[in-house]
């Protein structure tokens, strides 16, 4: 889709969620040096004006965790838990039609903005869709939370991935959580119930050294070539599999990518030692300990003194019931039904903090309501149509009706 023309500045005319929406793309909390309190300043707020509890967690130095409270009527029965992440990743100015931080609206009512998909949108549309059941004078028995998180984007570690193994987190009574999805550039809408475990290996061939006009046998570049070809053969299985079955998504199938390659010091000297960089992403439906079999085999293959490490091996392969007879899914299905909303339901072909939800024993729903738009995390111009925005809301509105109206299970007396 063309950007369009700029339009005019919030005014009486423009909604007050889309402003609202607005003004939190114009924190620039990007990476390297998000500014974090600026975002938790802003968060904490509007969630004061809404009536909410607020608390801060600082799970380490400079990284603080908000946590806003909807107390339910029966609070001993388990929370949801509607989380998303404050940071957003880096930008290219050069290649964006209009700053990446300052949220401007054009004349076809295309927000741009860093984080206008990944993933301010839904913070701002979990806080608004609470606005709106408030107005209304609703009240539920479940409580709802909202976490907002930083460093999502370079992995959790200092953010949510702290978060679940501390007691404010294990305080939430947490029953059912929702996170971020993608957008679907087609009518349906992507749900997420699990994620690829990504793995980063880094592969070291050692070999004989010697003078770049000789043929010195045993070297590690002859080694490290076996090593790529044999990656990269069963990158290209993968591949063809995810291109001849229409059924699968790329969610469904391990994708392999070479990502770092070093090794030399000078152009007439064979080098002792070579090493190569792999991300890998592997489905929940992958025995692990037999991948990382067949990964240490096609190093034996390669030679003698070629090994691997891994610089992150994620183990965890938790997925979320998506069964009619699962509570849960059951009142998130029905609103969808409802509302008329077709699902596509997916395993998440990157990674997210559900997976650290899950891990930590609670399901949890990667969602996103953004149709009929562009996948454009990360990317270039991201953007998001007001009304693809004002509409999140209203889903929103109605899921959180449902899922904190749920009946107390069994195991909540």
């Amino acid at each position: 889709m063309a950007p369009g023309k700029p339009g005019k500045s919030a005014g009486a005319s423009e909604n007050p969620s889309v402003t609202l929406f607005r003004e939190y793309l114009r924190i620039d909390t990007v990476h390297p040096k998000p500014d974090y309190d600026a975002a938790v300043r802003f968060l904490e707020r509007v969630g004061t004006d809404l009536g909410l509890a607020c608390q801060k967690v600082e799970v380490c130095q400079g990284r603080v965790v908000l946590i806003l409270t909807w107390q339910g009527t029966n609070p001993r029965l388990r929370s949801i838990l509607l989380n998303s992440h404050t940071d957003v990743v880096p930008v290219f100015e050069e290649h964006w039609t209009y700053p990446p931080f300052e949220a401007v609206k054009d004349s076809q009512g295309n927000i741009y903005a860093r984080g206008a998909q990944d993933m301010k949108c839904v913070s701002i549309q979990y806080l608004e869709a609470i606005r709106r059941l408030k107005t209304e004078g609703k009240s539920f028995a479940r409580t709802i939370h909202l976490t907002f998180v930083p460093d999502e984007e370079v992995g959790g570690h200092k953010g949510m991935e702290m978060f679940v193994q501390r007691p404010e987190f294990k305080a939430l009574n947490v029953g059912f959580a929702m996170d971020e999805g993608l957008a679907s550039p087609s009518d349906t809408f992507s749900v997420f119930y699990g994620e690829r475990s990504p793995w980063w290996i880094k592969v070291k061939c050692m070999g004989s050294p010697g003078h770049g006009s000789r043929f010195i046998s045993n070297t590690a570049a002859e080694k490290m070539h076996k090593v790529i070809s044999s990656f990269l053969a069963f990158r290209e299985s993968e591949k063809q599999r995810l291109k001849s079955d229409s059924s699968l998504t790329l969610g469904d199938v391990t994708s392999l990518n070479m990502t770092m390659l070093e090794g030399g010091v000078s152009f007439n000297v064979v080098p002792s030692e070579m090493a190569a960089g792999f991300d890998i992403r592997i489905p929940p439906t992958v025995d692990l300990k037999a991948f990382e079999e067949q990964v240490a085999t096609w190093c034996r293959g390669a030679g003698d003194g070629v090994t691997y490490e891994f610089h992150q091996k994620c183990m965890d392969q938790h997925i979320t019931s998506t069964e009619e007879s699962d509570p849960w899914w059951k009142a998130f299905s029905g609103v969808c039904r409802d509302m008329k909303l077709q699902l596509k339901l997916e395993i998440f072909p990157a990674a997210t903090d559900s997976r650290y939800i899950r891990a930590a024993g609670h399901p949890a729903i990667g969602f996103s309501p953004m149709n009929r738009t562009p996948v454009l995390l990360h990317d270039h111009n991201e953007f998001l149509n007001e009304q693809v925005f004002l509409r999140g809301i209203e889903i929103y509105a109605r899921l959180l009706t449902a899922l904190a109206s749920v009946s107390p299970l069994p195991a909540e007396g």
